[in-house]
């Protein structure tokens, strides 16, 4: 049954349907508002975070400034409440440092749970309104 699943259709670490994680900014390897990945992705950007000031300036000390708008790139620079889709090695990083963001359990991609544990996620997800 899981052979007839198509690359098209991404699962989330519940197992449903993977859901967008944000889409002001765009975020997400395809730019398409999911945490969806490919094999291409080397950093794996598959779990769907709420930024915080302190998790930017943490990312920022480790040499990945997302609070400074690269206009290049479109990409704006995030702000604290701003949903993006995070590397799961560099959550897992903040994790074992103490400084990781909360998570959407929903907008997650299953591909996380190569590096990092269901129950890690589990203890920063966040519910969505609505």
């Amino acid at each position: 049954m899981a052979s007839s699943t198509a690359p098209s259709a991404p699962l989330n670490v519940l197992g449903k349907p993977l859901q967008v994680c944000g889409c002001s900014p765009m975020t997400g390897w395809y730019r398409n508002g999911t945490c969806q990945t490919d094999p291409s992705d080397l950093g794996q950007h598959s779990i769907c975070c709420v930024m915080t000031e302190a998790f930017l300036r943490y990312s920022k000390a480790q040499g990945n400034d997302l609070s400074t708008p690269v206009p290049a790139f479109q990409f704006p620079g995030l702000k604290p409440g701003d949903h993006w889709c995070v590397c799961a090695p560099r959550w897992k990083q903040a994790y074992d440092d103490g400084m990781a963001p909360l998570v959407s359990l929903e907008a997650t991609e299953n591909t996380a749970l190569s590096v990092v544990s269901l129950d890690q996620l589990k203890e920063h997800a966040y519910q969505s309104i609505g």
